[in-house]
């Protein structure tokens, strides 16, 4: 099993930091630390290098996160991705002159961290095979669905979600967050594609954002269903449909 994606967490708001290395953590990520000023970070660095580094813009001490990041990277080519609250423009200008992997604006949702983390990981690995001269390796395994199951890239390898654990997939935008019951999962396919791909007999499109599991189904009302206590909305013209294929479970 590969090694898991080291991150260091520099952050002086102590509540925010605990809450991205508890949503880190719970995506199978180790943090290798959480500290709210730079210098410390720059000592951080020279002990135990992170695969990437989560920089907070606007850190209390002699050194912003623009200006550590800029030392961190005199020695070390680690990607930096920034936590801001202030859109400034001066602020941004100055954080481009480091190449940053990301910005991500607080307040943020998780799913905004997820992503952020992972187009990461794709450009590390990217420039990887770049340096090494194999680019041509570069395409990773696409996610691909079986009749009871469903492979999806975590992190840097492929992972087996058994179809009977899905609760739910909705879609965000070309993405689609598979809910299962055991975790979440970031699916790199539009909805449409996945609604093709999965097997007819337990799972339907009730909703344009919406697949369900049918054998999940714990309560139907006139517009939505519920599934492990979240309400899911269900187009008018579904109703039928549902009722139907339920039946012939």
């Amino acid at each position: 099993m590969a090694n898991p994606i080291k991150i260091l967490i520099v952050e002086d708001e102590m509540v925010i930091a605990a809450n991205i290395s508890l949503q880190l953590s719970e995506l199978g990520y180790e943090i290798t630390g959480i500290l709210p000023r730079g210098e410390e970070a720059l000592i951080q660095v020279k002990e135990g290098m992170p695969d990437i580094v989560l920089m907070d813009i606007q850190l209390k001490g002699e050194l912003d996160g623009i200006e550590t990041a800029h030392l961190m990277q005199v020695e070390h080519n680690i990607p930096v991705i920034y936590l801001t609250a202030n859109a400034d423009d001066g602020y941004f200008n100055r954080a481009k002159e480091t190449h940053p992997y990301g910005f991500i604006s607080k307040p943020f949702k998780k799913l905004d961290l997820q992503r952020a983390i992972e187009l990461t990981i794709e450009r590390i690995n990217y420039r990887n095979l770049s340096e090494n001269g194999d680019i041509s390796e570069k395409k990773q395994p696409d996610p691909f669905i079986l009749s009871d199951r469903i492979f999806v890239r975590h992190q840097e390898r492929m992972v087996k979600i058994d179809t009977k654990d899905i609760y739910y997939i909705e879609a965000d935008r070309n993405y689609c967050r598979i809910f299962s019951k055991d975790r979440e999962y970031l699916l790199v396919m539009p909805l449409k594609d996945v609604d093709e791909k999965l097997p007819a007999k337990h799972f339907l499109r009730i909703h344009r954002s919406y697949i369900i599991n049918l054998t999940c189904v714990d309560e139907i009302a006139g517009t939505h269903v519920v599934i492990s206590k979240k309400a899911i909305p269900m187009s008018k013209a579904m109703r039928t449909e549902l009722l139907k294929r339920l039946q012939t479970l």
